[in-house]
């Protein structure tokens, strides 16, 4: 099956500019109420995602780490703690759900590593479900 039926296009993704503030992506991800989000730099590109686990290690590692901070700490200074992997939408319905075991959604890139959408487990999970209740 292709990867590009589950895609969630990047247009109706949530994601965070690897440009912004912590502060931006605190908003963010408190708005649309997620604990992990992509990171895209200025070009478009996949770069990383961001989770709330790297967010509260900057703020613990941090001495006198404030609120106030975060309109000053750009997330290209932060640390991820967790290497969430892309895959390419030519990828095989393999990949994909080998990916989706580790991750929330697996962000999906062209052929230039520019993000182009996700894939969340969820949508893998009813595409795994369907096939094992056919089956029966």
């Amino acid at each position: 099956m292709n990867i590009a039926f589950f895609l969630i296009p990047k247009k109706e993704v949530a994601y965070i500019k690897y440009e912004s503030t912590m502060r931006q992506a605190l908003e963010k991800m408190e708005y649309h109420r997620y604990t992990a989000v992509p990171l895209i730099d200025s070009e478009g590109k996949y770069v990383g995602t961001l989770t709330e686990g790297d967010l509260l290690w900057k703020i613990k590692n941090t001495p006198n780490f404030t609120f106030e901070n975060t309109r000053n700490t750009l997330l290209k200074d932060l640390p991820l703690h967790q290497r969430y992997q892309a895959i390419s939408i030519t990828s095989e319905m393999e990949d994909i759900i080998l990916k989706s075991l580790e991750q929330n959604f697996v962000p999906v890139v062209d052929d230039d590593n520019t993000f182009i959408g996700i894939v969340r487990r969820r949508e893998i999970i009813e595409y795994c479900a369907k096939g094992i209740f056919i089956m029966k």
